[in-house]
């Protein structure tokens, strides 16, 4: 077993400046920390995450999960009029591994009142410039990468014709599934190729179908998530939603996420109650994004791998 750090101490100090740079540049925006649970009795019902559970013992009532996210707690937060809030805290996945994934992993999420997703794409964009140093960086929608990278509509096309496509480029086997594993796929192994050549991007407005937690609008003549991704020379590094506050989508979409589980097997969750409570009582309009904090570094110390940026990876704690 090796029991030394897999970070150098000069990264480690990297980590340390950066956790200043964030905690600085919030403080001048007068944005308040806030700190939520790790533990909560309810995680997230989104089948494409699994939480890691600690099972009930003598002190536990039930089951726990460890939070894939402080979103729920910190949607209380707003509900009960804290204002803009950040929260700098440790997320957990389970079965997420490589060079950019640890299970154990730290995330930066806030949340904005009264700013729509293009208004904090713009604060995103002054963060990181913030920690990375100052580069231009640019706006794609979704159907707009999709049409200039594969020449196909994304909201259009054909289930069948985005397989043939996939198919075409990618070694699938005989793979099968609905239209978004199809573009999951597209994206993830011929278009996110290109984004690593476009520098620091924002990608916005995906298909209702991949909202999550985000609205759903009509524009133009279909259906669009309000949520965006940034790249940074090719790396997903954030993921932000003007939020969904309608409390009754929300169960409805919850409900759907258990369905979906069911269907292809997994476990269902238990949904967060306490959200849903506090988006009856009044989520406000807002925009929360989650920035990954271990990524972030690596972009700052040009590291390739994220077991080079944490003390101890998964497989040495």
């Amino acid at each position: 077993m090796n029991w030394q750090p897999g970070a150098s101490f000069d990264v480690l100090r990297a980590r340390a400046a950066l956790l200043d740079k964030i905690r600085l540049f919030f403080a001048q925006c007068d944005v308040l920390e806030v700190d939520t649970p790790l533990l909560c009795s309810a995680g997230i019902t989104d089948p494409s995450i699994e939480p890691l559970v600690v099972e009930k013992g003598a002190s536990l009532t039930g089951d726990r999960f460890l939070q894939t996210s402080p979103e729920y707690a910190m949607k209380r937060l707003l509900a009960a009029g804290s204002g803009p809030i950040y929260q700098i805290s440790k997320a957990f996945r389970d079965g997420e591994f490589g060079a950019r994934h640890n299970p154990e992993f730290t995330l930066l999420e806030w949340y904005r009142p009264q700013y729509d997703h293009h208004q904090l794409m713009t604060e995103v964009a002054a963060l990181v410039c913030h920690c990375l140093g100052p580069r231009d960086w640019q706006k794609i929608s979704y159907r707009e990468l999709f049409q200039q990278t594969l020449d196909i509509d994304p909201f259009t096309a054909s289930p069948a014709h985005l397989c043939d496509i996939a198919k075409q480029s990618i070694e699938l086997g005989f793979a099968s599934g609905d239209r978004d594993l199809w573009l999951d796929l597209l994206m993830s192994h011929l278009v996110e190729p290109e984004l690593a050549k476009m520098g620091m991007c924002f990608v916005y407005d995906y298909p209702a179908s991949q909202a999550a937690l985000s609205r759903v609008v009509r524009c133009g003549d279909v259906d669009v998530g309000q949520r965006f991704e940034l790249y940074v020379d090719g790396m997903e590094l954030v993921n932000g939603y003007c939020e969904l506050t309608d409390a009754v989508e929300q169960k409805q979409r919850f409900m759907a996420d258990n369905e979906k589980r069911r269907e292809t097997g997994l476990a269902e969750r238990p949904v967060d109650a306490s959200l849903l409570e506090a988006m009856c009582h009044g989520l406000p309009e807002c925009s929360g994004v989650a920035l990954g904090v271990d990524r972030l570094l690596m972009l700052l110390t040009g590291s390739e791998d994220i077991r080079d940026v944490l003390a101890f990876d998964w497989a040495r704690s």
